[in-house]
């Protein structure tokens, strides 16, 4: 699939869900603002999966998110899948998620969560997707 915005291949991972709780050089900010929540708790991880991974702001179609949402649906299906290598900070990356992330109880939780309620919140885009004949769409 080619990202309109870019002409670029779109190929979304789970990851991808996390690039909103990305702090790195916004430790003072952003950081400061998601160590208020604790992961690991159900009513903190919704508020963090609604205000921020699954906020209005995401700026792609509804093409994308069929594409990701099933690429996560892809992720959980396969019970090997490391979820826990998500959260790892790789020091060659310009890249950090808050204090604490890398040592969250159970990651896949967190990615179920994502999908529940990227279920609900990205439904008509997804039925949208889902009727449509996916070998029309733009692929590399």
């Amino acid at each position: 699939m080619i990202d309109p915005s870019t002409g670029q291949p779109y190929i979304p991972t789970p990851a991808y869900f996390l690039g909103c709780f990305d702090i790195y050089d916004r430790e003072e900010t952003l950081g400061e603002e998601l160590e208020k929540y604790d992961p690991n708790n159900p009513v903190d991880r919704e508020a963090l999966i609604l205000s921020y991974s699954l906020s209005k702001g995401w700026n792609i179609t509804y093409r994308q998110k069929f594409a990701l949402y099933k690429s996560l649906e892809e992720a959980l299906r396969d019970s090997g899948y490391d979820f826990q290598a998500l959260l790892e900070h790789d020091c060659q990356e310009c890249s950090s998620l808050p204090n604490g992330w890398d040592a969250m109880n159970d990651p896949r939780i967190l990615f179920e969560d994502i999908y529940r309620l990227a279920s609900n919140l990205w439904a008509d885009d997804l039925r949208k997707a889902e009727s449509e004949d996916r070998s029309a769409w733009d692929y590399v």
